[in-house]
Parts: C-alpha cells; structure tokens; sequence
C-alpha cells in the first residue's frame, strides 16, 4: 500500500508541476512540431534523466531536515507560503504562449536527448520546488521514504513529468491556436486554486499543531 501511495503521490505533483509553459515544455512543442513523436520522446528523456537525481538528492536532504525537530515548525510555515507560490507562478505563467517558439530554433540542430539533458541541468528552479515539496510530503505524512520505498517515489515523479509534459505537448499540438479553455481556466484558474486550497488544509494543520494544543492546557 505504501509503494502505490508513494508512486501515486509521486505522479501526482510531477504531473501538475510539469503543465505550466515553462521553457522546458515549449522546447519540446518545437521539437514535436518539427521533428515527431520519437524526437519528442527522446527530448523527455533526456529531462526526466536530470530530474530523477535532483529529485533523489533532494529528497535526502529533506529526509535530514524533517529529523531535525528544531526546524520542523519552521518549515511548517515555509509550506504555506511555498503553496501560495506554486498557486500564483501558475498564474504568472498562463500569460506564456508558444509564440515564442521562434526563438528557439538554434536547439533543435543538436540531439533531442542532450537537449532536453542540458536544459534540465540548468533549470535551477527545480530545486527549491522539489526540496520544497519533499518537506511537505514527508512533513504530512503523505510520502513513505524509508528503506526502498524512496524509490517508488522518484518513479512517480520520473513518471509524472514524463507523461505530464508528453500529454501537454500533445495538446499544443491538437488544439494549435484554439487553446481557450486551457489557457482561460485550467492553468490561471483550475491549477491556481488546486495550490490555495492546499495552502489553506497546510493552514489548519499548523492551527491543529501549535495553537490548538496551547488552547487546550
């Protein structure tokens, strides 16, 4: 039950986390658009092979963090704040459109794989997000990593991203310009709110944790 929670939470947050138009994802839109399924595959790849570590790493670190009980509460707060952030750089990004795919044409002359490997290596957002998230996973108890059960976690990010990114370009691709919904509700709208309603249940916890007790003695 532990291993499918892991993975299931896993792909959750890679999924949602891999929808915004980042940089990552309209590299891999151009790249479909010029060079097929099989070039986007191999650009996939190359993403999730630097994720995976970073996410590994991270993952780790975090682990040393949460046994630190002098942080804990500190942290407890820093996961508000981190939600109400996702919420709104999923805002700020849904003004992103694929129009400036014609910027980045000088990639698509090397190897989609290395590609997709050199942009993730330097994508040093991702590590603040993943160190963020391994906190508030492990902090609700809502991610197991002892012994292996750490690996089925980084499947399900590994898997997440993959099929995240995949699905979105795909979507690029079939609706071309007639994006309304998806770039009217689901990125400004839908995902935003997902993060605050997070924020929010974090809230409570912090309340149920800190103040709640005190109230009582």
């Amino acid at each position: 039950m532990k291993t499918l929670k892991n993975i299931f939470v896993g792909f959750l947050v890679s999924f949602i986390g891999s929808i915004p138009l980042g940089y990552l994802n309209i590299i891999g839109f151009e790249i479909y658009s010029k060079f097929g399924i099989n070039s986007l595959i191999s650009y996939l790849f190359g993403v999730i092979s630097v994720e995976v570590f970073v996410i590994y790493f991270t993952l780790i670190f975090a682990k040393k963090l949460v046994n630190n009980k002098k942080l804990m509460k500190a942290i407890d707060y820093f996961a508000i704040l981190f939600l109400f952030v996702l919420a709104y750089s999923f805002y700020a990004h849904s003004n992103q459109t694929t129009t400036k795919q014609d910027d980045l044409d000088k990639y698509v002359m090397y190897s989609p794989y290395f590609i997709g490997l050199f942009l993730n290596c330097v994508n040093f957002l991702q590590f603040p997000f993943w160190t963020g998230w391994n906190l508030y996973l492990m902090n609700g108890n809502y991610i197991t990593v002892e012994n292996k059960l750490k690996y089925y976690y980084v499947v399900g990010t590994a898997l997440g991203t993959f099929l995240g990114m995949l699905a979105l370009v795909l979507i690029l691709n079939s609706l071309s310009q007639n994006t309304t919904f998806f770039s009217k509700y689901a990125i400004p709208v839908i995902i935003p709110l997902f993060f605050i309603v997070l924020a929010f249940i974090q809230m409570y916890k912090v309340y149920k944790k800190y103040f709640k007790r005190n109230d009582q003695i």
